[in-house]
C-alpha cells in the first residue's frame, strides 16, 4: 500500500491506496488561514506539521501500515517557508493567495527583464519570488537570516526526512526555475537577492527523495520507507485523474479553482497569465488557467448568509432552482488568470427587496463557473478544448455546481471515483512509481467515471447571455478596484 499526504489550505488529507489502487482510508486534519491585514493570507508551519500528524496517525489505524511501503507528498503551492540556518522558520509562511507583493512584481521584472523568457510565466504576487522581494523591503531583518525557502510540502519533507529537496512541477511554481531547462534560474534568483544555495535539490516527482527518518517511522508504526519527490497539488490532482498527456485535461474545485492541460514538451504563454510548469512526471511539462477563488467562496458565502455549513446552502440553492438575477465576481483574493489583477475584489451586483440568501448562493456558483469561462477561453482558444474534462477536488460533490459548470463552458463535465482526494491520490501513485519503477502510464491512469454531465439547454442559454454581463461588470470596476490599494 502506499500513503499520500496533501497538504492543502483548509486542511491536510492523508489517504492510504492499495496496489489495486482502491482508497482504503482517508482523513482531513483542518488548518485554518490567518489574514492580518488586507490582501495578506499566512499560515504558520507547525501547524501543518501538527495537521499531518494527526491525519496519517488517522488512516494508520484502518490498515496494516507494515504493508504501506512508501509516502508521497502534495502541497499547495507557492507558500514561501523561510528557514533559518538551523531550520526554525523565521516568520509565518506567506501562502500562493496573498496578495501584498504586486509592487514588488514589478520590481522583479524590472530587475530582470528577460524573466517571463526564463520562467514562462508573469510575475504574479501568488508566486514565492516575489513574497521574498517584499520580505527583503519590509522585513529586512528576517531576510538577512533566510538559509532557506522551501514550499509548504517541502517543509513536511524535512520534517519526514531531513532532506532539502522539492520536485520539479511545485518549484516552476516559485518563479525562480528556468521550466525549459527544468532547473533553477541563476539569473532570477540574482534578481530576488538570493543564491543557488537557499534552494532546495531538484527531483522528478516520481523519484524517490528521502527516507523516513527513525523517529518518525516508529511514531507513525512505518518501516523507514521512501517519500517521493511528489508534486505540487495541482500536477498531483492531474495524476489522480490521469491527466498525463494532451488527451485529457482536469478542473479542481478545491480553495482555488483551475484548469489543467498536460503537454509534452514545454510551451508557454505569459502575456495571457496562462501558468506553464513542469509536470510532475520526467519530460513532461503542463500548463493552466488559474482562478484564486472557488470553493473557498461557498465556504465565506454559507456563514455569511446565514447557514450553518456548506452543505446547507447547497440545499437551499437546490430547494430554488432558479438562476440568479444577481452577478456575483469570485475575486475574493484577487484574480489570476486572465487578468493578474491582485487588487481585484468579490462584487454582488444587482441586489434587490425580493433577493434571497439562496439566490446570493447560486449567484456565488455562477460567478466561479464564470471566472472558469474566462479560464478556459485563454488555456484553449488556440487548440481547443481536449475530448475530456475531469472535475476533482472537494466542489465536485455537488451535482448542482457541476450542472451550472457545464452549461456555463458548454461542455461535458466527467466525474470519477476519488475524484474529491485527486492530489492525495496522485501523491500517493508517485509514491508507488517512486520504488516499483513502473510506467506512469500503468499507473496514473484515468479512474472508473460515475457520471458525465451535460450542458442543459435552458441554463446554457441564459448563461450564454450572462456570460457577457459578467465580464463587462469586472471591465467597468478593474480601476475602482485598485483606487486606495497599497502596492
Amino acid at each position: 500500500m502506499y500513503l499520500g499526504i496533501d497538504l492543502g489550505t483548509s486542511g491536510v488529507k492523508a489517504i492510504v491506496v492499495d496496489r489495486g489502487q482502491a482508497v482504503r482510508a482517508a482523513f482531513t486534519a483542518p488548518l485554518t488561514v490567518s489574514r492580518p491585514r488586507p490582501l495578506w493570507s499566512e499560515q504558520d508551519p507547525a501547524a501543518w506539521w501538527q495537521s499531518t500528524d494527526t491525519a496519517v496517525r488517522a488512516v494508520l489505524r484502518h490498515v496494516d501500515s507494515r504493508a504501506v511501503e512508501a509516502i508521497g507528498l502534495s502541497g499547495q503551492m507557492h507558500g514561501a517557508t523561510l528557514l533559518a540556518a538551523d531550520d526554525a522558520v523565521l516568520r509565518p509562511a506567506i501562502l500562493w493567495n496573498d496578495g501584498r507583493s504586486e509592487k514588488a512584481c514589478r520590481q522583479l521584472t524590472e530587475r530582470e527583464p528577460r524573466l517571463p523568457a526564463i520562467t514562462g510565466n508573469l510575475a504574479m504576487p501568488g508566486f514565492t519570488a516575489p513574497k521574498l522581494v517584499w520580505v527583503a523591503e519590509h522585513e529586512p531583518e528576517i531576510f538577512a537570516r533566510v538559509a532557506r525557502v522551501l514550499l509548504p510540502k517541502d517543509y513536511l519533507r524535512l520534517r519526514l526526512t531531513g532532506e532539502y529537496l522539492s520536485d520539479r512541477s511545485d518549484s516552476a511554481g516559485t518563479l525562480w526555475l528556468d521550466v525549459a531547462r527544468r532547473d533553477w534560474s541563476e539569473e532570477i534568483l540574482a534578481a530576488s537577492g538570493l543564491t543557488r544555495t537557499a534552494m532546495p535539490g531538484l527531483v522528478e516527482g516520481s523519484e524517490p527523495a528521502g527516507i523516513l527518518r527513525p523517529a518518525v517511522a516508529e511514531a507513525w508504526g512505518l518501516a523507514r520507507i521512501p517519500v517521493a519527490g511528489g508534486a505540487g497539488d495541482q500536477a498531483a490532482g492531474a495524476i489522480g485523474a490521469g491527466v498525463i498527456d494532451g488527451r485529457r485535461a482536469s478542473l479542481s474545485l478545491g480553495t482555488s479553482g483551475v484548469l489543467f492541460v498536460a503537454d509534452d514538451e514545454y510551451r508557454a504563454d505569459p502575456e495571457r497569465a496562462v501558468h506553464s510548469f513542469c509536470h510532475c512526471l520526467p519530460g513532461t511539462w503542463h500548463r493552466m488557467s488559474v482562478i484564486l477563488s472557488a470553493a473557498s467562496c461557498l465556504a465565506w458565502a454559507a456563514p455569511l448568509l446565514g447557514f450553518g455549513d456548506v452543505p446547507a446552502l447547497l440545499d437551499a440553492i437546490e430547494a430554488e432552482d432558479t438562476p440568479a438575477d444577481v452577478l456575483f465576481l469570485p475575486y475574493l483574493s484577487g484574480e489570476r488568470t486572465p487578468h493578474n489583477d491582485a487588487s481585484a475584489k468579490g462584487v454582488f451586483f444587482g441586489l434587490h427587496h425580493d433577493t434571497t440568501p439562496a439566490t446570493l448562493g447560486r449567484a456565488v456558483l455562477e460567478g466561479v463557473a464564470y471566472a472558469f469561462a474566462d479560464a478556459r477561453d485563454v488555456l484553449f482558444d488556440r487548440d481547443g478544448a481536449p475530448a475530456e474534462i475531469a472535475v476533482i477536488g472537494g466542489g465536485s460533490r455537488s451535482g448542482l455546481w457541476g450542472r451550472i459548470l457545464a452549461s456555463v463552458l458548454d461542455q461535458e463535465l466527467t466525474y470519477r471515483t476519488a475524484a474529491e482526494v485527486g492530489p492525495a491520490l496522485g501523491a500517493a501513485r508517485l509514491a508507488r512509481l517512486a520504488v516499483t519503477g513502473e510506467s506512469p502510464s500503468d499507473v496514473a491512469t484515468p479512474p472508473p467515471a460515475t457520471d458525465v454531465v451535460s450542458p442543459d439547454a435552458r441554463l446554457r442559454a441564459t448563461y450564454a447571455e450572462g456570460l457577457p454581463r459578467y465580464r463587462a461588470l469586472y471591465a467597468a470596476l478593474r480601476d475602482e478596484f485598485r483606487r486606495g490599494v497599497s502596492s
